[in-house]
């Protein structure tokens, strides 16, 4: 590794999002400072720290410029993170809600530690809500469908005809997939340099896995190969994008939804989703935190 990574890197925070009590969640990078470093050493560097995203921050006016980046690339927006974000600024300067400038929208994330102080801020939980970016969604190509069934070696009937495939967007694309059976569901398995090519010749940042066990209880999983990484543990935009998808599609979602998501991978993580009924308005995702 370059040299010159190593001050920045030590400056990364490593922080579990949508940890489940204390347990699980997604690891993300966290830099802060007072200027983005130039894009090609943020790329080394989340290279370098090796989780799925790592969020960079650097203060703006009343608020923060953030760009987020994968191991393998830069994404418009990245959920788990900026939920890892928002609990890294209520650490360092206290509870509030916080604008972030993206590279192509402009949000918020809410952050809050229960216990803050000298001696106690790696121990104290820590909460943060995001508002995504606008939502939208529509039905999925049929040669776009033939080609990720093929991915997943999935046919037809594994599909839940109550969630027709589509594409959704929550800030990034995504295409959802709803499934049967959670049986089906843990039996993802598919060749990490396919599934890459796939979601880049498609511009999907990850496949949205899921399957519901209830109207507002969703289990998912998250191939995220665009990235360069095989799944993650917590998709915060990704359950953006099904809760707007849901919302478009007049589930019975009562204005949320509840997700695990990581089990599978030993890695058990929550995420709710909150919502009103306006076509296309953000999305509320919360969860939990913890210093790793």
């Amino acid at each position: 590794m370059n040299a010159n990574l190593h001050p920045q890197l030590e400056q990364v925070l490593r922080i579990a999002a949508f940890d489940d009590a204390g347990q699980g969640g997604n690891p993300a990078g966290v830099w802060i400072g007072a200027s983005l470093p130039p894009a090609a050493e943020m790329q080394a560097l989340a290279h370098a720290v090796g989780f799925s995203e790592t969020a960079f921050a650097a203060r703006e006016g009343e608020g923060w410029r953030v760009r987020y980046f994968s191991p393998e690339s830069e994404v418009p927006f990245c959920g788990h993170a900026t939920i890892a974000l928002g609990a890294a600024l209520a650490r360092q300067g206290g509870d509030g809600r916080f604008a972030l400038q993206l590279n192509a929208a402009a949000i918020t994330v809410e952050g809050h530690c229960e216990a803050r102080g000298e001696g106690e801020g790696e121990g104290g939980r820590m909460f943060a809500a995001l508002q995504s970016p606008p939502t939208r969604s529509r039905p999925a190509p049929e040669a776009m469908l033939e080609q990720a069934l093929a991915l997943f070696g999935y046919s037809r009937a594994d599909l839940d005809p109550r969630l027709p495939p589509a594409l959704a967007h929550g800030g990034a694309d995504h295409l959802v997939l709803a499934l049967n059976s959670r049986a089906r569901l843990a039996a993802m398995a598919y060749d990490l340099q396919a599934g890459r090519a796939f979601m880049l010749e498609h511009g999907l940042v990850t496949v949205v896995l899921a399957w519901a066990e209830t109207a507002q209880l969703f289990h998912t999983r998250n191939p995220f190969a665009s990235g360069g990484v095989y799944e993650d543990a917590a998709t915060g935009a990704g359950t953006a994008a099904l809760a707007g998808y849901l919302r478009d599609l007049g589930w019975p979602h009562g204005g949320r939804i509840d997700v695990v998501q990581g089990e599978d991978m030993g890695m058990r993580s929550r995420l709710r989703a909150e919502f009103g009924p306006e076509q296309g308005g953000s999305i509320r995702v919360s969860g939990s935190a913890r210093m790793m």
